[in-house]
């Protein structure tokens, strides 16, 4: 089957786009004699303490300001060194850091032993309410060796904690972060990254200005921008057309048709990103009394579904149908599977096998996934005899039913936290958890082993046998990996990343 998407009505932007084409149809450019980035967002960016936040608007706005011990060089996939020059396990549990000097902080305080350990032992409490407990809770103390070495204690093995440190932990100001907490953080950032916040309106409008003193040999050095504008413009029209028009330089998450629209009047990318899709399906839902309890039935429901044709109609762009429940660009994530293809005879084959000639109905609930994505896999499995109820709610809503194991299928999406290791989605669905409806001891075994071991062998190897039994037993129906389409003025140059962090500090003019 084919999916058309749905192609909303542009007549506005096309008239104020023709205000602002030349007669040779090129866009009218805006002059970068003042060397300033100006950029919007649709959804408001959250307060700037990282700590707290979740969506991306926020972070992204958060990792110019500050800066982590470590860093992820996308390019590369290596952790290199940013505010501690060196680290190294001494023991299972127990790393060390010598820290680099001469760095300064935006309010002119230098960088110590100090700032790490004040940041991260206050933001390990419950009391101060860190967004993700994953993201902290395997550090049990960080002690302070000499004003420019620490020890961080672990309080169990985590092979994510070196990839947690590489930017998603940043370093604050210890005596300013002590004496004004969280909500001092997020109204006066104040970090040592390339760039400083010199003005905000909460939620609409940013200023963040190049910083100087930004420390030698950083990571995020070599900064051309001087000056880089973030505004909130929640109607996306207002965007393509001030885009045009040369009043922005740099938008995103433009849905695909409207990309379409815009290719050749400015410059359009898309580019994947760590987020995927995918339905759970949950053997051990309603006390085991499901048709998706039977692994003939999960996989002729896998082979009923047409995900290229769905992908294809409403991904587009770099999004590419998956095999794994994990992504591609994640280490561990072993695309060597069995894979399923669209194969409605196959799965009317598997149906009868499992006593399910004549179908039967079956609830799935969605939640933050396109309504028209859901009615696809619906219309898909109708074909076979399978009624799906669609049940769309509030993730949370979703989740706890999920966890209360009330819901047989569950169509949603997961991040990873914009991290590129599959330790940050495999055990959080298959470990044996709140979140794991399937309670496969050996594969929670295997993941146990990947996600505590330093060796990148052993993780590599034990998660490969976790995938690759997952996709055996069709525990999941992956989807597709998600990408987003950027619109950019022509004259700038910009390079995505899967982890959805622009890097406005590498972006220059041509």
């Amino acid at each position: 089957m084919t999916y058309l998407p749905s192609k909303r009505i542009m007549s506005s932007i096309a008239a104020l786009a023709a205000c602002t084409i030349l007669s040779t149809g090129t866009p009218v450019l805006a002059d970068k004699a003042d060397n300033t980035l100006n950029v919007a967002f649709a959804a408001e960016p959250e307060p700037l303490d990282t700590y707290k936040i979740a969506g991306r608007q926020g972070l992204i706005l958060a990792r110019h300001i500050y800066d982590g011990l470590l860093y992820k060089d996308l390019d590369t996939n290596e952790i290199v060194p940013a505010l501690a020059e060196s680290w190294e396990f001494t023991g299972p549990l127990t790393m060390e850091f010598n820290l680099r000097k001469g760095v300064k902080f935006h309010n002119g305080a230098d960088f110590t032993a100090d700032d790490v350990v004040t940041t991260l032992n206050t933001v390990i409490t419950p009391e101060y309410g860190t967004r993700y407990s994953i993201s902290v809770d395997w550090i049990e103390s960080v002690e302070k060796l000499d004003d420019y070495k620490v020890s961080i204690n672990m309080s169990k093995p985590f092979a994510g904690a070196v990839e947690m440190l590489a930017d998603a932990l940043p370093m604050y100001p210890h005596e300013f972060f002590e004496e004004n907490g969280s909500s001092g953080m997020a109204s006066t950032p104040i970090g040592t990254g390339p760039y400083k916040l010199v003005s905000q309106e909460p939620g609409i409008r940013y200023e963040l200005e190049r910083f100087d003193d930004h420390y030698e040999g950083s990571p995020k050095a070599g900064a051309t921008i001087d000056k880089i504008v973030v505004r909130t413009i929640p109607e996306m029209n207002t965007q393509y057309a001030e885009l045009m028009s040369g009043d922005l330089d740099w938008i995103w998450r433009i849905p695909p048709d409207q990309a379409d629209r815009l290719e050749g009047r400015v410059q359009i990318v898309s580019a994947p990103i760590m987020r995927i899709g995918y339905v759970g399906f949950a053997p051990e839902s309603l006390g085991g009394d499901s048709p998706i309890a039977d692994k003939r039935v999960r996989q002729a429901l896998i082979h009923a579904t047409n995900r290229q044709a769905i992908v294809d109609a409403f991904a587009g762009g770099a999004s590419k149908v998956l095999n794994t429940p994990c992504n591609p660009a994640q280490f561990g994530c072993d695309q060597d599977v069995v894979s399923y293809d669209y194969n409605p005879e196959k799965a009317r084959e598997l149906l009868a096998e499992a006593g399910y000639e004549d179908g039967f109905e079956l609830e799935m609930v969605f939640a933050a996934m396109p309504r028209s994505t859901a009615e696809a896999i619906a219309a898909d499995l109708a074909n076979v005899g399978v009624s799906l109820i669609l049940n769309e709610q509030q993730y949370s809503a979703g989740i706890g039913q999920w966890r209360a194991k009330e819901l047989p299928a569950f169509f949603s999406n997961w991040g990873s936290y914009g991290i590129g290791d599959a330790v940050f989605i495999l055990s959080n669905f298959f470990g044996g958890g709140a979140d794991d409806l399937v309670q496969d001891k050996q594969v929670a075994d295997w993941l146990a082993v990947a996600d505590t071991s330093s060796d990148r062998d052993v993780r590599a190897e034990n998660y490969s046998l976790a995938v690759k039994k997952i996709a055996d037993e069709a525990y999941w129906m992956p989807m597709y990996n998600f990408n987003v389409n950027y619109g950019m003025s022509n004259d700038l140059d910009f390079t995505p990343h899967p982890d959805e962090f622009a890097r406005w500090w590498m972006a220059s003019w041509k």
